[in-house]
């Protein structure tokens, strides 16, 4: 049997669907599944396209079963005066919540509780840091491509 069949069968399989299913929702015909099922057929690079798109994995996966590199430029990396600015920025938002000078922070009525707070640490920390990177790209495109 054909190589890009077996991965795409893997695929199907761990999504427990059938190929008419995938048909129905690609447009591609249930046919093009079984003459390429039986080796007679291997789909063009445009079906091909539709099938990774659909299972949301790079061609590349589908002919090589690897992927390959991401050809998009790298993220702009966070420097130690990044970090040091997001924990500045962490523990004041973090100082202001826990302090409640405006009253406890509330969620659907209850008030919040400690584990909940390192939660929205957590998501603040994560939230900054992922700012942080969007602004060195917007502002500074040139200065953050390697």
């Amino acid at each position: 049997m054909n190589e890009i069949y077996d991965r795409y069968r893997a695929i199907r399989d761990s999504w427990n669907l059938k190929d008419s299913q995938i048909a129905r929702e690609t447009g591609i015909t249930k046919s093009t599944f079984s003459e390429w099922k039986a080796g007679k057929y291997t789909p063009k690079p445009d079906k091909l396209q539709k099938i990774a798109d659909y299972f949301g994995v790079p061609l590349s996966y589908l002919l090589t079963g690897k992927e390959e590199e991401e050809v998009r430029s790298k993220s702009p990396e966070l420097t130690a005066k990044d970090e040091r600015d997001i924990a500045k920025d962490l523990d004041r938002i973090m100082g202001e919540i826990r302090k409640g000078d405006d009253g406890p922070l509330y969620y659907n009525g209850v008030e919040i509780s400690e584990a909940s707070l390192g939660l929205l640490q957590n998501a603040i920390e994560y939230a900054l840091r992922e700012t942080k990177k969007e602004n060195k790209e917007k502002y500074n495109p040139n200065k953050n491509k390697k």
